[in-house]
């Protein structure tokens, strides 16, 4: 099929937010992969170029070509850069799809990319991952080969996994109904994640102990499937959509004034559900009243207000802001409002806050290469501040996490890297050692 024909199919880019790109340039300093190569093609007004001659010109989809959409972080600081308003997000994730669904790619990528959306999305299938990656880290199994440097023979994208790789602590359970403390000002339903749910499940259960401090009954359904994020950024449109359906289905019935999301990424796709689905008869009208729900959690707790008391901390924390939180959903003064008000909390901000940090879905997992470099620079300038590194870093997306984990620990640093929402409730409960300690 020609390239014409291609960008052009159904939920192709949009020629009106094409059109829109004015060519100005102010994206070019917020793109991280245009900061790091300086090419224009590697830059968002670049990349619509290309689209443009794609839909228009009948520019073929090259492998060069699908080349520059794939370095693309989707990160979209560009959106908050630019003057005019295009929706670079809608624009690249319909790219994407159309790549996805014309472009055959080679056969290591097509198992890679198999192997990824077989697992990730599947908390069922990771749970069933969680004893052998367990047994794996505390038998010195993961030690003795990261100091021997067997791992480096391995291909970059299966050494990116491993190093990536959360820590399999203890896995909390988050029960389907948890009661408000005090009178209910709030009935939300939660989120739970894919990743997050079974192996980081502490940031859950720290979401759902402080919605219930301050006065909200929290309903998280536990059949509740991936929310479609991770597919949908990398492309796999038709499973991203059937992902949003499930998790429509699963909320149904709660009845709830909110959802609550605590992962950014998940948060600007699930905010986002009613455009998605846009042409589905079934699920259109619905899928708008789920996205009009939607909150990320700092959204949540400053627009109530605190009503359970913040204990001491003691921290200097740095914070980082997820793109698809800062950019995509626009929450930037919440979170810092948060932490502000722990007392004895110091909040540090970290040079070129707009810049990505390398995680970007599954980036990290396809290229790992740039992906470290963007994370190395952001540990540089974490650790290499005028008053020295901070106590921990907060974050409001669990990729981010992960990856400033792993960039911190290449820097020799073991500086504790939470969520926003773990650190608000360790003051809530006047447990500092519970940061502390990570």
């Amino acid at each position: 099929m020609e390239a014409l024909t291609v960008l052009k199919a159904r939920h192709g880019p949009d020629p009106d937010l094409i059109s829109q790109c004015v060519h100005c340039g102010f994206c070019l300093p917020a793109c991280p992969t245009y900061v790091l190569w300086k090419s224009e093609m590697d830059s968002p007004r670049g990349r619509i170029y290309l689209m443009k001659m794609a839909s228009e010109e009948g520019m073929p989809l090259s492998p060069d070509w699908v080349r520059h959409m794939d370095t693309c972080l989707g990160c979209v600081s560009c959106m908050t850069a630019c003057p005019s308003g295009v929706d670079y997000g809608k624009l690249i994730e319909a790219t994407r799809a159309q790549v996805e669904r014309q472009h055959r790619r080679s056969m290591g990528e097509r198992l890679h990319r198999r192997m990824m959306f077989s697992l990730f999305p599947h908390p069922e299938r990771l749970r069933l991952v969680r004893p052998i990656l367990a047994a794996y880290q505390k038998s010195g199994l993961q030690s003795l080969l990261r100091k021997a440097g067997i791992l480096k023979l391995l291909p970059e994208r299966l050494q990116a996994i491993e190093a990536l790789a959360p820590r399999a602590g203890k896995r909390q359970s988050i029960a389907a109904i948890t009661p408000a403390a005090g009178r209910k000002r709030l009935r939300v339903g939660l989120l739970l994640g894919c990743v997050q749910r079974e192996f980081l499940s502490e940031i859950n259960a720290a979401t759902v102990r402080t919605l219930a401090a301050e006065g909200c009954e929290v309903a998280a359904p536990p059949g509740q499937p991936c929310c479609g994020a991770l597919l949908l950024h990398a492309g796999e449109e038709a499973a991203a959509l059937n992902l949003a359906r499930r998790t429509m289905d699963a909320f149904e019935n709660t009845a709830v004034d909110l959802i609550v999301t605590n992962a950014a990424g998940c948060g600007s796709v699930a905010k986002d559900y009613g455009y998605l689905l846009r042409d589905d008869p079934r699920y259109a009208e619905r899928a708008r009243q789920f996205s009009a729900k939607c909150r990320d959690i700092s959204e949540v707790l400053d627009e109530l207000g605190p009503r359970a008391k913040r204990h001491p901390m003691g921290l200097r924390v740095a914070f980082h802001d997820s793109c698809h939180l800062q950019h995509a959903q626009r929450v930037r003064a919440q979170p810092r409002a948060l932490l502000s008000a722990i007392p004895g909390l110091t909040l540090m901000e970290i040079p070129e806050g707009a810049i990505c940090c390398g995680s970007a879905g599954i980036y990290n997992l396809v290229e790992p290469k740039t992906a470290n470099e963007l994370a190395d620079r952001k540990a540089r300038l974490i650790t290499e501040s005028e008053d020295g590194p901070p106590d921990a870093v907060a974050t409001g997306n669990v990729g981010c996490l992960l990856q400033l984990r792993a960039a911190l620990e290449r820097r020799g640093h073991r500086i504790p890297v939470v969520h926003t929402v773990q650190l608000l409730d360790a003051s809530i409960r006047n447990q500092p050692e519970a940061v502390r300690g990570d």
